[in-house]
């Protein structure tokens, strides 16, 4: 049987089209939410949440132990100089400085007699009945009784200051506002009973992170605004001068502490939560803000923020890499990288590729 040329050659274009490669689909025409971005100058404050405190706030403790019997004051109570605050209990010490005073009257009476041993054996020297080497131990007999004696009355005295520091006075008008002992309390000497923020200069105390403690130096400038109603006739904000910035960050939250100062007759409440504001050293410091659904790590293995740049003229998507500044609520901060006017990918940054063909979304723009 005769095969027909034809129908050969449909045979042969069927068996070659079965071999072949089929052709790679063509990858889908994304629709992108796009931002026009412009640069807007910050907003250069810097707020930090801090603590009204007193600039003396003083720890006092008893210079002995003991037992705590007594302890007037509360917390909260004012106080004023020299009055009791708590009181130890004082048999113990009354009994050392009993004895104490036992031994300098013992002392005493072994001074009067080596005088009078001395005073006997020099006038029995003077009618030749005893040598003058027996009147030198007599004489040396006399020094050691008023060295004695003089210990004595040192350790006595000491014995009496002891007694007296049975009693934990305060030494300065102010406010208690810490009790760290209760009575019946059996404390160790120079352990912290009460706490009290003295009279005078008021302090907001604040911390700040290391990055911007370079920043700050004595002497400067910062209003502070009070989250309470401010006092009847006070301003609602205050001004304040940093007084201290800590030399060390604090081993817990790597944070510096800093102390600003008041001004002097404002009558603020000790605790109070105040908002410090600081100018920054840059006021004029513009940026582009983004939100954090345009921004994605660059590719590779150097760390770093990248954006879709969207190219009007061929619907097409490039990554460009930014630099940021920060964040500013729920948007991140662009410092360089983006010009503006330009248009970014709002959304799905991570199911685009360079190069890849997008239609428009929607439009915004975003300052």
């Amino acid at each position: 049987m005769k095969t027909h040329p034809l129908i050969f050659v449909a045979a042969v274009a069927v068996l070659l089209s079965a071999c072949s490669r089929p052709q790679a689909p063509q990858e889908p025409i994304r629709s992108v939410k796009l931002l026009t971005v412009s640069a807007a100058t910050l907003d250069a404050r810097q707020e930090y949440a801090g603590e009204v405190r007193a600039r003396v706030e003083s720890r006092l403790g008893f210079r002995v132990g003991g037992k705590l019997v007594q302890r007037p004051v509360e917390l909260g109570q004012r106080v004023q100089a020299g009055q009791l605050l708590a009181q130890l209990d004082a048999n113990d010490l009354a009994l050392a400085s009993q004895a104490a005073q036992a031994q300098v009257s013992a002392a005493q009476a072994q001074r009067d007699l080596a005088a009078a041993d001395l005073q006997r054996f020099t006038d029995l020297k003077a009618q030749g009945f005893v040598s003058g080497a027996e009147i030198e131990r007599r004489q040396a007999a006399q020094q050691a009784a008023e060295a004695s004696l003089r210990q004595a009355r040192a350790l006595g005295a000491v014995q009496g200051n002891q007694a007296a520091y049975a009693r934990l006075l305060a030494d300065g008008a102010g406010v208690v506002v810490a009790v760290d002992a209760e009575v019946g309390q059996v404390v160790a000497a120079g352990a912290p009973v009460v706490r009290i923020a003295r009279d005078g200069a008021r302090e907001v105390v604040f911390a700040v992170p290391e990055d911007r403690v370079s920043a700050l130096q004595p002497g400067q400038a910062a209003q502070v605004r009070l989250w309470a109603a401010p006092p009847a006739g006070a301003a609602a904000s205050l001004s304040g001068t940093v007084r201290e910035v800590a030399a060390s960050a604090d081993p817990a939250t790597r944070t510096y502490q800093v102390r600003l100062t008041l001004p002097a007759g404002v009558a603020v409440a000790l605790g109070a939560t105040a908002h410090v504001t600081l100018p920054d050293a840059d006021p004029d410091t513009t940026a582009i803000r983004l939100p954090t659904s345009a921004l994605m790590r660059s590719p590779g293995s150097t760390p770093g923020t990248s954006v879709w740049v969207f190219d009007a003229a061929s619907s097409t998507v490039q990554m460009r890499p930014v630099e940021l500044a920060g964040a500013d609520g729920n948007h991140m901060l662009v410092v360089s990288g983006l010009k503006p006017g330009e248009e970014v990918v709002a959304a799905g940054v991570h199911v685009l590729s360079p190069g890849q063909k997008v239609t428009r979304f929607a439009a915004a723009r975003v300052n």
